[in-house]
């Protein structure tokens, strides 16, 4: 299985899992994945990438899928330099970041931190820039309770609570199913196996995080789709957003499409994903 190692000044290293697919030369488009799942959400994305001529590496966040799971790292600093890690071992260049739900948090702070380095577009797909938490000067945010409920539900009962979300996560119910019961049951597996304490830290981190000053500094063309049914990260706080801090970004929104669009929509999302990145060529 192939893992890069990211060294850690006070802890031993932290091996990254990831998944390397396509031709070797050609464009590569990194999926970066939500929370709570692993890069196992992106099967559908990498076969109509690969298929269409595109290198894909999807990778597990630490704490998430077959990565290691430390007990500390669960912030968008130590997240980005992950990403930032991975990038320049598999000396990736010409690159397209993809971030998803919390990935769209390490999308916009490499921008942040990194700036453009090895990197030509972006995509933010459901993500949760640039700042999801209610405050005095983010008024029209999620109220804290929201987050606190999330980590109590984690607390009190982490898998329980996963298939709940799983199915909020793609408006699923018994009268209206959106995916197959299967899909829906190996989603939760994904969820129920990463890090009790990865899970329960990173909804602080995407959360609370603040990335309106990271936005800004994202200068290459970038794609923002969001369904117009997300009950997970509405778009009017998060993509609508996005899409006026990020100069020339391109906004799709993809109608009655809930959050994880990725499994409900994939035809229409596959089509505006190919689309931007064959604009690129």
């Amino acid at each position: 299985m192939p893992f890069i190692s990211v060294d850690t000044s006070d802890s031993a290293p932290v091996d990254l899992y990831y998944q390397d697919c396509g031709a070797p030369d050609a464009r590569p488009v990194i999926l970066i994945h939500g929370w709570p799942l692993s890069h196992r959400m992106w099967e559908y994305q990498i076969n109509a990438l690969t298929e269409a001529g595109y290198r894909c590496i999807a990778y597990d966040r630490r704490g998430f899928g077959e990565s290691s799971k430390p007990w500390e790292g669960y912030d968008y600093d130590t997240l980005s330099g992950d990403l930032q890690a991975l990038m320049t071992r598999l000396d990736l260049r010409d690159a397209v970041l993809v971030g998803f739900s919390m990935g769209g948090g390490e999308v916009a702070r490499y921008f942040g931190r990194f700036g453009n380095d090895r990197v030509s577009a972006a995509m933010l797909i459901g993500a949760v820039p640039p700042f999801l938490l209610k405050t005095d000067d983010n008024p029209d945010g999620v109220d804290a309770q929201v987050f606190e409920d999330m980590k109590a539900g984690i607390l009190d009962q982490r898998v329980a609570f996963l298939e709940g979300f799983g199915q909020t996560f793609v408006n699923w119910s018994e009268d209206a199913p959106t995916i197959s019961r299967a899909q829906l049951q190996y989603n939760h597996t994904i969820a129920s196996f990463a890090a009790p304490h990865a899970t329960l830290r990173c909804i602080t981190a995407f959360g609370q995080t603040d990335f309106r000053h990271d936005l800004p500094k994202i200068s290459v063309p970038t794609l923002i789709i969001h369904g117009d049914a997300d009950q997970i990260v509405p778009a009017e706080v998060s993509a609508q957003r996005s899409h006026e801090m990020i100069s020339g970004s391109r906004l799709e929104m993809i109608g009655g499409a809930p959050h994880g669009l990725n499994f409900t929509h994939r035809e229409e999302l596959h089509r505006l994903m190919l689309d931007f990145l064959d604009q690129l060529s």
